[in-house]
């Protein structure tokens, strides 16, 4: 029995940018948030998408509402796709308003978490007190990511004090800063009401934060990905994804899409030949290539 030789995209189709490496990433990181997936909806989206995507947030205050079972059930799933898995930051700040950090932590653990988000979007939580979470979570071997910004209508960056933060997080740390920018992206952080970037406050962070690289803005609308990609390139971290919008996501970064088609690498001649099939035949057997 004869077996075809699998085939692959050429680099230069399946990457136009060439700038995409895999996972481990160190930039272009990719973050899900995942507002109720059942097991069968997450092993789609894992066995369709886990290689575009680098973290997934139970999104909110979702984590209890889930039978315990099943999960971390999820949290398996996620980790054996190389997925880094944290409840949304808001589900903390409840747990330091009801006095019980300790508790989630402990459930982090037991549930199978291997990364922490560290907000204050809804409540005031002290500087000390944030370093203090911060540090619990790299001794408790957890992936930090902390988040700058309020999430009520109308707020904006400070940014001294977004650079304050991003210092202190940093040396403490937390692997990245997200910039706030809700489920909505309308309204809040670098977001005017109708959703539209706020490019002064967009250059100002550029131009005076330390390492950029350390920040993943949340940009859960098309247009929104495609003006930051633009204007900050691919290997910026994404994040408040959809699960439905990885795919095309990753299309937008690659230059696989009209939207970012100019951002691609134009400079390398393309070489590359593919074996043609046979004819069939009565007499002979049909070959099919895997791609």
């Amino acid at each position: 029995m004869e077996v075809s030789t699998p085939l692959h995209w050429h680099p230069q189709l399946g990457d136009p940018s060439g700038q995409r490496t895999g996972k481990p990433r160190t930039t272009g990181k990719t973050m899900v948030i995942d507002k109720g997936l059942g097991l069968h909806a997450l092993e789609d989206l894992l066995q369709t998408a886990s290689s575009h995507m680098d973290m997934l947030k139970i999104g909110f205050g979702t984590s209890p509402l889930y039978d315990t079972a099943l999960l971390r059930k999820k949290i398996e799933m996620a980790a054996a796709h190389d997925v880094i898995v944290y409840p949304g930051g808001t589900f903390l700040e409840v747990a330091i308003v009801q006095q019980s950090v300790d508790h989630y932590m402990d459930m982090l653990a037991y549930l199978g978490f291997t990364g922490i988000e560290i907000s204050d979007g809804t409540i005031e939580v002290p500087r000390s007190l944030r370093s203090e979470l911060i540090r619990r979570g790299v001794d408790a071997g957890l992936t930090v990511i902390t988040e700058y910004g309020k999430k009520g209508w109308g707020s904006t960056i400070e940014l001294e004090e977004l650079i304050e933060t991003v210092v202190i997080d940093s040396e403490l740390g937390a692997e990245l800063v997200t910039i706030e920018g809700r489920e909505s992206g309308k309204g809040v952080g670098i977001y005017a009401e109708d959703g539209s970037c706020k490019d002064e406050e967009l250059e100002l962070v550029l131009a005076q934060v330390p390492s950029p690289e350390l920040l993943l803005w949340e940009a859960p609308h098309k247009e929104q990905q495609v003006h930051l990609l633009k204007r900050l390139g691919a290997g910026i971290h994404l994040g408040n994804i959809a699960p439905a919008d990885v795919v095309s996501l990753e299309a937008l970064r690659r230059g696989l899409r009209s939207d970012t088609l100019a951002l691609t690498k134009r400079d390398v001649p393309f070489t590359a030949s593919v074996p043609q099939r046979p004819a069939a035949s009565a007499a002979s057997p049909v070959w099919f290539y895997q791609i």
